[in-house]
């Protein structure tokens, strides 16, 4: 049987869909953020503005306190990086993804760590941080005392890609701040119960649900995860398969949503490392091709981005006064907009700064792109 090709409009026009971003959902926002295989978060307030650009009607002061009842957590999953996930999403995820935490820890900090054992290890940061939540530094320092001689830094660390370690409130909740303080997933949750590992099988159908279609390749970059041509094999009979421009092999779920590459797609404002830029190892169907990489993914610069047309096109900034009496919305786009899109762009903005700035003096400003 002949494979058919989807063109880069095709796969751009099927991952705004998964991602709820071609129209806003009307699923409560556990429903999303599990559809969504959690939302990376580095930045704390970003899933906040991740989920307002996809739900309708989304209550960033619900979604805090629901955060603050512990229905959701932040802690490191995919590719090592942070993540808001479900609670009951949380534990499954981490042990599936543990190789990953191994593998950075021993390329970043493996010879920091030598003659450690880090089981042991792990046992006594335990402790530490069930006793009270610790930031990365004092559990380094605490860790010391038993490891004289080690690195802090990289003693916190091995704590945290050892142990399920979630970064606890007021972090994470609605226009508040507080230090990285962390305890166990297991401790926050009052979850006493060894919690099995999500099945490879079940985390590849959620990630072509929310990410489909795509390639192995994708999966693995998405993830962290390597060897996963082994789990692709295994669901190959009951996936369809197609092919990219490049030839490139895609998978994704038979009645999977993949509307045609003439429906329209709204202006949307994007968090800084939002899950549709990063889910995939080909960016090719988000990010357009005029716009250079470090324009929207400088190392750890946070840079928030906006879609004309459904793709990568712009950078935006809010700004606020102290008091935030005042907020102004800036908005540089990367590549030539046309008056239509610059209307679009201009209502979407006014309406993210009412939702990050209510009741503030509103202003929307257009910047030229200076390295242009």
């Amino acid at each position: 049987m002949s494979v058919r090709t989807l063109s880069e409009r095709e796969l751009n026009r099927a991952t705004l869909d998964r991602q709820l971003l071609l129209r806003r959902s009307d699923m409560d926002a556990a429903q999303a953020v599990e559809h969504l295989v959690g939302l990376q978060t580095q930045i704390p307030p970003n899933h906040y503005v991740g989920l307002w650009s996809r739900l309708t009607d989304f209550d960033a002061q619900d979604f805090s306190q629901r955060f603050e009842d512990r229905e959701f957590v932040r802690i490191s999953l995919q590719r090592s990086t942070i993540h808001t996930v479900t609670a009951r999403d949380c534990l499954p995820l981490r042990h599936l993804l543990q190789p990953v935490q191994d593998r950075s820890l021993k390329g970043a900090f493996g010879k920091r760590l030598q003659g450690i054992d880090l089981a042991e290890l792990s046992q006594r940061a335990r402790k530490f941080v069930e006793q009270e939540p610790r930031t990365f530094n004092d559990l380094g320092t605490l860790l010391a005392e038993s490891y004289p001689g080690h690195d802090v830094q990289a003693l916190g660390v091995a704590a945290r890609n050892n142990l399920a370690l979630v970064q606890v409130t007021p972090r994470g909740l609605w226009q508040q701040g507080g230090l990285a303080k962390h305890t166990t997933a297991e401790h926050w949750l009052g979850n006493a119960k060894a919690v099995p590992a999500m099945q490879a099988e079940d985390m590849v159908l959620r990630y072509l649900t929310a990410f489909g279609p795509a390639s192995v390749m994708d999966a693995q970059s998405w993830s962290g995860l390597t060897g996963l041509r082994e789990v692709f094999e295994k669901l190959r009979a009951n996936l369809v398969v197609f092919r990219s421009e490049s030839g490139t092999e895609l998978f994704d779920l038979p009645d999977a949503p993949r509307p045609g590459e003439d429906v329209p797609a709204p202006a949307r404002f994007l968090p800084d490392y939002d899950n549709v830029f990063i889910g995939h190892k080909d960016r090719a169907r988000i990010n357009d091709p005029r716009v250079p990489k470090e324009r929207v993914f400088s190392g750890n610069t946070p840079i928030s981005t906006f879609t004309m047309d459904g793709w990568i096109r712009g950078v935006w900034k809010l700004e606020t006064d102290k008091k935030r009496t005042k907020g102004t919305m800036n908005l540089t786009p990367l590549v030539p907009a046309t008056k239509a899109q610059r209307a679009d762009l201009e209502s979407e903005g006014a309406r993210l700064l009412e939702f990050l700035a209510p009741g503030a003096d509103h202003d929307v400003r257009w910047h030229e792109d200076e390295n242009g």
